[in-house]
């Protein structure tokens, strides 16, 4: 923080002649009836300076320069990486100590080479001013003090601030009106402050260059690629130079430069003039072209210049900082303290994940692909809900060239539509660990066998808003396109079998599964619809991932929630905010907690660990790298959705979703060539698994994380087998069953009813 030490003076003489010197100019410009009109606030000068001298605030305006405007600047987790800026602005608040000498004495040589005599006003400058615009009929001229133009610029900078545009015309207006007002101003700004004080103020608030460029650091950064306290002569004769003109001196714009070179040499002479700088300094810095001595940086902001292609998870940020009112009661307040309050935005995300998964995406489905299909990629550190990053084959645009480009996007389908995402999707078999949780919460065995056919009444699954009846929910598994029966809940993931859920779900209810959805994270991420109880999941077709309205990211939660033992999370963006006087503001929170008994959530990893290791498995392709052991589950939902969640304990959960996600009735993920690889059936497998693999390897091998092999450790109560099989609903028993759900071993017996229509198949 800058702080301005406050110093008490007397009202001098000088001070009372500067005022009545420009009181005597007015008159003069203005005629009689001015004279009356601004006499009692001449002579209520003192009263006035008694009245403002506690607060300095003067009709509402705190002059203090570390309230202007500042650039809020948002980080990666180190803290240290800058991913973007975000300005109404550009401006970053120094103390005077942090700028060159060369910097002050040049804008003093310019603005105001009487700044160190003057009590506020410069009355030769005024006189001055006078002479040359109103008796000799010249140009028109200011004659304002450094004080007065540090007065204006405040002035106008909270009127934009309030919206005033009333209060910003009186406070730039060519008036004798504002002329008097910044005069009398100037004089209790000196009374109040210090020299140096105001000139660290007016050095931190003048415009020195188009495009919102705003105080000294930021013009440092943007000319040279240096800062105020580096500034050497040259740099700050062509700084001090712009505020004249922002928009015809500013260097950066080549048609300017010409005129600028001319402008800096002036102010060098003003140096020279007022004994600033040498001789030998002057000849050398005017012989220096002027382009040669620029290092240009670039000043775009937001999201739109987020740096490491993090531009999705930078309008992840912001949508959480606008939705989250820790920051703010309205989202008026909230927007207006990213734009301006100078904020440390540290955020969660993790550059080596980030980067990972963008290459993943990209590697896996160029974003020029004919195929047009889009890849979806979200992480998330378990025990933390901290986001680690998304992964989209897109560059993310939010200018209107996206419309027309296919290439980018300013959506990010990673996340809740809420926080700029779509409405969700139907995810599929990845869906169907939730079941097992499911099962192992109501005291089951994962090994108890289970008669599965392929016809369900849908009065079997009634709860709460859904409603059943004497209609058949018609249920098969992928490729056989028939069911394997008797099978155990075991076996069922591992094989990813439909109608082995669909038994489940008849036996403990469609409640019970939502009820462990909820227990481990999810939700659904169309705005209004969030609960998994709503109409939009509450379908027995929710047991095998056809109802769900899902964000990647969510599932990405729920996967860390397996992760993580149990414990979870609602997941987090930022990790601290520090605001311009160093305090920590309130940030939303993890609310990490035990939500599932720790020995299920080792049972369920142990079983998807097999989903992968068996030959038989439907997720073998998603194997991490170096054998490393895998615990994840693919998902394909129809033709229009291939996705796969997977994790490594404690330390990723991610989760990959494949296809058309505008459109994916009309363009299905069938008979299509993507990357250059042709399948008739696309599938989990056989896209979304490998990137998973890709994704999660990559960031491990980068991490060098450690190796967990004693995760996924089942526990006797949910592994024990009785022998018997239990029979669904409307279905007849089928006796006993030789099966050793550790093994896989069973004797499948076909259904042989006549196929009715398939309504859903899902892997």
């Amino acid at each position: 923080m800058v702080r301005m030490p406050k110093k008490k003076k007397s009202l001098s003489g000088v001070r009372i002649l500067a005022l009545a010197l420009a009181f005597i100019t007015l008159c003069v410009a203005g005629g009689a009836t001015t004279c009356l009109l601004f006499l009692p606030a001449v002579m209520g000068a003192n009263n006035v300076a008694r009245a403002v001298s506690p607060s300095m605030e003067v009709e509402g305006i705190d002059f203090d320069v570390t309230n202007l405007p500042q650039k809020s600047t948002m980080y990666a987790n180190d803290g240290k990486t800058v991913i973007a800026e975000f300005y109404a602005q550009n401006r970053e608040v120094v103390p005077l100590k942090d700028i060159s000498k060369p910097m002050m004495q040049a804008v003093v040589a310019r603005e105001d080479k009487r700044f160190w005599e003057h009590s506020g006003v410069d009355v030769q400058g005024v006189m001055r001013a006078f002479v040359q615009t109103y008796m000799k009929k010249g140009d028109q001229q200011g004659g304002s003090s450094l004080t007065q133009q540090y007065v204006k610029n405040v002035l106008a900078t909270k009127a934009r601030e309030s919206d005033d545009p009333i209060g910003e015309y009186h406070a730039t207006e060519d008036t004798i009106a504002r002329k008097l007002r910044e005069m009398l101003l100037s004089v209790q700004m000196e009374k109040k402050y210090s020299k140096q004080e105001i000139l660290q103020g007016y050095l931190n608030i003048a415009q020195f260059g188009s495009n919102s460029l705003y105080g000294v650091q930021a013009a440092a950064e943007r000319y040279f690629n240096t800062t105020a306290d580096k500034l050497n002569v040259v740099q700050a004769a062509t700084i001090a130079m712009v505020t004249k003109n922002p928009s015809k001196y500013d260097p950066s714009i080549p048609e300017n430069q010409e005129e600028a070179q001319k402008q800096r040499n002036i102010v060098l002479k003003l140096m020279l003039d007022q004994k600033f700088i040498s001789q030998q300094e002057y000849d050398e810095a005017v012989n220096t072209p002027l382009k040669d001595t620029l290092h240009l940086t670039d000043v775009s902001r937001g999201c739109m210049a987020a740096k490491y292609n993090t531009g999705f998870f930078c309008d992840y940020v912001v949508h959480k900082i606008e939705n989250s009112p820790e920051f703010g009661k309205t989202a008026e307040d909230r927007e207006k303290l990213l734009q301006e309050g100078g904020l440390k935005i540290v955020t969660t995300l993790d550059l080596d994940a980030s980067n990972a998964m963008m290459d993943t995406a990209n590697q896996t489905i160029p974003a020029n692909d004919p195929s047009g299909m889009e890849i979806v990629i979200a992480s998330v550190k378990p025990g933390t809900g901290e986001v680690l990053g998304f992964g989209l084959n897109r560059t993310y645009d939010a200018t209107d060239a996206a419309a027309t480009d296919p290439t980018k996007s300013s959506m990010n389908y990673a996340v809740d539509q809420v926080d700029g995402g779509g409405q969700g999707f139907p995810i599929g078999s990845s869906w169907k660990p939730i079941n097992l949780v499911a099962w192992m919460q109501q005291g089951r065995s994962i090994n108890e066998m289970l008669v599965a056919p392929t016809d369900f009444l849908t009065s079997r699954f009634n709860c709460n808003g859904y409603v059943g009846g004497t209609d058949n929910w018609h249920v098969t598994n992928a490729l056989t396109n028939g069911t394997v029966s008797p099978e155990s809940p075991f076996l069922g993931l591992v094989h990813s079998h439909n109608t082995t859920m669909a038994a489940m779900g008849a036996q403990i209810g469609l409640c019970a599964v939502a009820d462990a959805a909820k227990s481990v994270g999810y939700h659904n991420a169309k705005i209004g619809q969030e609960d998994v109880y709503s109409d939009i999941s509450m379908h027995p077709a929710l047991l095998i991932g056809g109802t769900t309205s899902v964000s990647p990211l969510t599932m990405a939660n729920v996967y860390a929630t397996y992760a993580a033992d149990g414990v979870q999370c609602t997941p987090i963006a930022i990790k601290s905010v520090e605001n311009t006087d160093g305090e920590q503001l309130d940030v939303p929170k993890a609310n990490c907690h035990q939500a599932v008994d720790k020995d299920i959530i080792q049972t369920l990893a142990y079983t998807m660990n097999q989903g992968v290791t068996r030959p038989d498995g439907a997720a073998g392709s998603a194997k991490l790298a170096n054998n490393r052991k895998t615990f994840a589950k693919t998902g394909t939902n129809e033709n229009m959705y291939v996705t796969t969640g997977g994790f490594i304990p404690k330390q990723i959960a991610t989760f990959v979703l494949v296809g058309d996600v505008q459109d994916p009735t009309n363009h299905p993920i069938e008979n299509i060539a993507i990357n250059g690889n042709y399948h008739g059936y696309w599938d989990g497998s056989t896209i979304a698994a490998p990137a998973f693999s890709k994704a999660v390897s990559s960031y491990a091998e980068k991490k060098n994380l450690p190796m967990d092999n004693d995760y996924g450790k089942p526990v006797d109560k949910y592994m024990h087998s009785t022998g018997h099989v239990t029979g669904a609903p409307g279905s007849q028993q089928n006796g006993q069953l030789q099966q050793n759900g550790m093994t896989g071993q069973s004797q499948p017996q076909q259904n042989t009813q006549p196929q009715q229509q398939n309504t859903t198949t899902t892997r």
